[in-house]
C-alpha cells in the first residue's frame, strides 16, 4: 500500500490516485525498480491521506487530514498491507509524527507485523531531479522489507548510511 497528500488536478478529474504527472514517476519507479520480481502498479494500493483537491492544490489542513481519517483507516482495514509506504512529508507525519522525510526517508518501522516506510513524494523528483536517485534507492528496498515480513524476522534490514546517498 502506498499513500499520497491529497489529488492533483489529473486526480481530480479521473478520480484516481496517481494518475498526473508524479504518477508517472511512480510508475517508472515501479517498473524500473520493482518491475523486474514482476510487480505492476496493479499489485499496489494507491490511495491518498485526503480524498478530494485542497483549493488551489494548496497543502491538507491537519482538519481535513483528520476528517478523512477514518475513510483511510478503513481502507487499511480492507486492504490488510504487510507494507504501507508514505509517500511525502502529510502521510509521514501521520505515522511518523515530529519526523523529517529529508532525514528518515527509507528508514522502515515496523508496529506489529506491518512495516511502515517513508519516501519522498514523487513529484519531488519533478522539482528537483536529484531526488529521483533518492527514490530509486528506497522503491528498491522494498522487496527486501517485505521479505523481512514474510520470513517473519522481527527486526528490519538497515537503510543506507546518509554518506551512501548522493543527493547531488
Amino acid at each position: 500500500m502506498m499513500i499520497g497528500e491529497a489529488p492533483g488536478e489529473q486526480e481530480d478529474r479521473q478520480g484516481l490516485p496517481f494518475v498526473g504527472k508524479a504518477g508517472a514517476v511512480l510508475n517508472g519507479l515501479i517498473r524500473q525498480e520493482l518491475g523486474p520480481l514482476g510487480w505492476s502498479r496493479g499489485d499496489i494500493y494507491l490511495t491518498n491521506l485526503v480524498k478530494e483537491r485542497p483549493p488551489g492544490n494548496r497543502d491538507p489542513l491537519p482538519e481535513e487530514i483528520e476528517r478523512n481519517a477514518p475513510e483511510l483507516e478503513a481502507e487499511i482495514g480492507a486492504c490488510e498491507p504487510r507494507l504501507v509506504v508514505t509517500l511525502g512529508r502529510f502521510s509521514m507525519a501521520r505515522y511518523f509524527p515530529g519526523a523529517s522525510i529529508s532525514r528518515i526517508h527509507g528508514q522502515a518501522r515496523k508496529v506489529g507485523n506491518v512495516i511502515y516506510y517513508p519516501m519522498f513524494h514523487p513529484a519531488a523528483a519533478l522539482h528537483q531531479p536529484r531526488w529521483r536517485s533518492l527514490l530509486e534507492q528506497d522503491v528498491a528496498r522494498i522487496p527486501e522489507l517485505l521479505a523481512t515480513v514474510d520470513e517473519g524476522q522481527e527486526s528490519l534490514p538497515e537503510a543506507p548510511r546518509a554518506e551512501q546517498l548522493s543527493l547531488f
